[in-house]
């Protein structure tokens, strides 16, 4: 009877940390989305990897020339029920490092010949500074021999693009939806031309943090409210048996 009744608290319990979570988890959206409405910022020609993690989420402005040699695509991906892949490719700074731009998704049609368009020239980026990605168990490993990337992983697509010796630093920008080559596209509609014509369609300015918390929150404490309807319904069972009066035998 104590571990069945141990069962409401602990699940109770549960409940306050996963709303302890969701509060966390609220926060630091809402941080982050403060980060993502200030100015975009300028990377510097030499940028600072230590300090790297404190700008996480911060648009920054990125000008320089596409390294297609070195383009990566990164698969599986799915975007509005369209199969294809992220284009990551480095972009070479006049006057600074190299870094890693993922210009956005294409459709199968285009990643598989990597027929997408390669313009030449100086380009703007607008983009997000964000970091590598952790993969989950069934995740596989990435092949860059085989040209397979399944994850982000920044240091290791560096590495392929050339790497301290090419001047590559591990720094990972995601292009923003809007701007692509010399046409504009800011709407749906724009988008579903792009992915027809194969322009990369970056991602959208948004915090896209996952928050779960709350539906653990509310399987807890419904866990909690069930266990303790029930545990006291087994009390008055018992309870009821005890007071039963033993049959008389004359």
């Amino acid at each position: 009877m104590i571990a069945v009744g141990a069962i409401p608290v602990f699940t109770f319990a549960l409940g306050i940390w996963q709303l302890g979570r969701l509060k966390w988890k609220i926060n630091l959206i809402d941080e982050l989305q403060e980060k993502l409405e200030l100015p975009p910022l300028s990377l510097p020609n030499k940028i600072n990897l230590s300090v790297i993690p404190e700008f996480v989420w911060r648009k920054v402005s990125v000008k320089g020339k596409w390294d297609h040699e070195h383009t990566m695509l990164l698969s599986p991906r799915v975007r509005e029920g369209v199969h294809g892949a992220h284009v990551v490719t480095p972009l070479i700074r006049e006057n600074g490092s190299t870094v890693l731009v993922n210009r956005g998704f294409v459709s199968n049609e285009f990643a598989e010949n990597m027929s997408f368009p390669k313009e030449e020239g100086e380009f703007e980026v607008l983009g997000m500074l964000r970091v590598s990605q952790p993969r989950n168990v069934f995740t596989p490993d990435n092949h860059p021999e085989e040209g397979k990337w399944y994850w982000t992983d920044v240091h290791g697509m560096a590495e392929y693009a050339g790497g301290e010796k090419a001047n590559v630093q591990p720094v990972f920008v995601e292009q923003i939806f809007g701007t692509y080559y010399s046409h504009f596209y800011g709407h749906a509609g724009d988008a579903a031309l792009g992915v027809q014509k194969g322009i990369p369609i970056g991602r959208p300015a948004t915090v896209d943090i996952r928050n779960a918390h709350l539906s653990y929150v509310i399987t807890w404490y419904g866990l909690s409210a069930l266990t303790t309807f029930l545990y006291i319904r087994l009390l008055m069972k018992r309870k009821n048996t005890r007071a039963r009066p033993l049959p008389r035998f004359t």
